[in-house]
């Protein structure tokens, strides 16, 4: 018989991979660009680009909790995943349109919309196809797919600028193309799990249907995230120790380059020894590393930083997918992968407005310190969630 951890990832967990790969490609040929064109481009200020991203992360956030129970009521998760894919797409390249921050407000907010449709239901999608014995290869090697896009975008970004100086606008209408593939792998390649539930038919919002374990993994989730604000303002900290605008893509794609390959070593490691130490690990790092740009004086820091936020992702990023799908039976996933976005993203909003203000009013030592400690406490609660090997991968898994 077979090893099940040797077994090929499903074909839906590839496309999906190569579907994120193409967004996020399409995705990070503007966002590293994003604070400087809102500042330079169209007066905005810190404070308007943390309202700018909070509320888009916040909407996205409300939309993945209805988007994700709603997958599970109708049986359908292929529907909300092409959807929102389709929306984010469209939609994204028109930032090279605008000319005042409320354009940029409306445009960010209706790309995170068709994220907020699409996530949910895609994670769950992604444990429909997956025996519980690969679920953290599965998340690993979609995430470091998607990483994998974010670290080429701003490659393509700094070569388009390299020819066409200061074409910003441009180089953001051309993010249509790519837009434009992953809305034709989503409608034909995907392809929906029959999901066999007596929860089918029913629509609730509510945490009744998850144990104590679960809501007390949500309230570190929510911790932590609020003191995780929009990574914008890392390279607003990046500019002010002193990196160059050109470099600001290249800073962002090696970054990107080490939480693709971490997702992908990190994957297998929480399949052999559990999701939980690698989340608690995770966020000492990022209390550590969030500390560390505070103090920066020199660019070399910044790069040693962005490296090793970038190993905090990898650590953290499957790992805490895979809890989730291993802690909750699988007709409640949609619903459960709703809470966890929505427990991450709800925050999104007063946490950037909160680190912008302290950003502005105080400097970088109370803004990023605020994160750092809100990191420790979170790992602190996440020592309560009690996990063992066997019961993560196979809690009520019928």
């Amino acid at each position: 018989m077979e090893d099940p951890s040797r077994q090929p990832l499903p074909r839906n967990v590839k496309l999906l991979g190569w579907i994120s790969l193409l967004t996020d490609m399409a995705s990070e040929m503007i966002y590293p660009l994003l604070p400087q064109f809102l500042i330079t481009v169209l007066g905005g200020s810190r404070f308007h680009l943390g309202i700018i991203e909070g509320v888009a992360d916040s909407t996205s956030s409300l939309l993945k909790l209805w988007s994700g129970a709603w997958s599970d009521r109708v049986r359908n998760r292929k529907g909300f995943v092409a959807f929102g894919y389709t929306l984010a797409g469209l939609v994204r390249p028109l930032i090279g349109l605008a000319s005042t921050p409320w354009h940029l407000f409306v445009i960010r907010t209706t790309d995170r919309v068709g994220k907020g449709i699409r996530s949910s239901p895609r994670d769950a999608l992604i444990a429909d196809s997956t025996d519980p014995s690969i679920r953290g290869r599965a998340y690993g090697f979609h995430r470091a797919m998607d990483h994998l896009g974010a670290a080429i975008g701003p490659l393509i970004a700094v070569g388009f600028l390299l020819l066409f100086p200061g074409e910003l606008r441009s180089l953001f209408l051309i993010t249509l193309v790519p837009g434009l593939i992953v809305i034709g792998l989503a409608f034909v390649g995907v392809q929906d799990k029959p999901i066999i539930s007596s929860a089918a038919g029913r629509f609730e919002l509510t945490l009744k249907p998850f144990d104590r374990r679960f809501k007390l993994y949500l309230f570190a989730l929510v911790v932590f995230a609020l003191g995780n604000s929009t990574d914008a303002f890392l390279l607003v900290r990046a500019s002010e120790v002193g990196v160059p605008t050109a470099y600001l893509p290249l800073l962002w794609c090696v970054f990107h380059a080490i939480k693709s390959i971490g997702n992908l070593v990190a994957g297998r490691w929480v399949d052999s020894y559990g999701s939980k130490p690698f989340i608690v690990v995770g966020w000492m790092l990022y209390a550590a590393v969030y500390l560390a740009f505070a103090f920066a004086t020199d660019t070399w820091h910044i790069w040693m930083l962005f490296v090793g936020y970038g190993l905090f992702h990898a650590l953290t990023e499957p790992a805490e997918k895979t809890l989730v799908a291993n802690l909750v039976a699988a007709e409640r996933r949609g619903l459960a992968f709703g809470w966890f976005n929505f427990a991450i993203g709800i925050v999104a909003l007063p946490s950037s407005a909160i680190f912008g203000l302290l950003y502005e009013q105080l400097g970088a030592v109370a803004a990023f310190g605020l994160g750092a400690g809100l990191a420790v406490v979170a790992g602190t609660v996440l020592l309560a969630v009690r996990t063992v090997p066997s019961q993560e991968k196979y809690v009520d898994d019928n």
